[in-house]
């Protein structure tokens, strides 16, 4: 019975040394998906046509609209962090909860709860404002945590540029093969840096947003941590060429 206790003990002190902050972001995000009219799931929202009314008007009101983020207004000045939980599709919340809980997590863990927490809504914010300066003209609503997930890679790859990770990439029959983080995380950016110079501000990816909240995380990992011993760990991830 005393063993039993102790093993039960030590698993709860196991949990609560674990990615916490991670877990509630991934939480967060999806309770907030769930009750918004992109998941379908909320009556409130209506069917049909009204469903698209009430979605548009909600991703307004929710997300980051360039053209109104800089009017001088204060409410828009927020949206940078309410668009950080705001998910438009169930690939995009998947996709983006997918990447946070492999990079996110192990990140956390070297960073510290608290750390993480601000580096992760600094970064998003500024990621997201960035993509809207760059677009400051456009009316298209932009929602997700994609600016602060990708800060998480790039801090990722500073931390951990030789852990292997396990990725899908559809041009080699989505075969599982493992290489290490800097070689996956950097092809990563050099699509998404290609794919910003082609994008326009119209619907779609911000890749823009991506690029900069990975340099951001990879700046602000090097000046932090870079007189500290890098970790050398293993991670498995989904595909490494999905959109975050």
């Amino acid at each position: 019975m005393l063993c039993r206790m102790i093993v039960k003990w030590r698993t709860l002190c196991d949990a609560a040394r674990g990615p916490v902050v991670t877990y509630a972001l991934i939480a967060a995000c999806c309770a907030v998906f769930f009750l918004g009219p992109a998941s379908g799931l909320n009556p409130a929202y209506g069917t049909g046509d009204l469903l698209m009314e009430t979605g548009t008007a909600y991703f307004r009101h929710w997300g980051v609209v360039p053209d109104e983020l800089f009017s001088g207004a204060g409410r828009p000045l927020l949206t940078p962090l309410t668009a950080l939980f705001v998910h438009g599709s169930w690939l995009h919340l998947l996709g983006n909860m997918l990447f946070l809980y492999v990079f996110g997590a192990m990140t956390e863990e070297r960073m510290g709860r608290a750390p993480f927490l601000v580096f992760y809504v600094c970064t998003g914010y500024l990621a997201l404002a960035a993509y809207a300066a760059a677009n400051a003209s456009s009316d298209q609503t932009l929602v997700g945590a994609s600016g602060a997930i990708s800060a998480a890679l790039g801090a990722f790859l500073c931390l951990f540029p030789r852990a292997r990770v396990t990725s899908l990439f559809p041009f080699l029959l989505f075969l599982p093969l493992r290489f290490p983080a800097w070689i996956v995380l950097l092809f990563w950016f050099g699509l998404q840096w290609l794919a910003a110079h082609r994008a326009g501000s119209g619907p779609g990816v911000a890749y823009l947003a991506h690029v900069v909240g990975f340099s951001l995380g990879f700046c602000y990992a090097w000046a932090r941590y870079r007189r500290t011993t890098r970790v050398r760990r293993p991670v498995t991830a989904g595909e490494g060429d999905s959109q975050p």
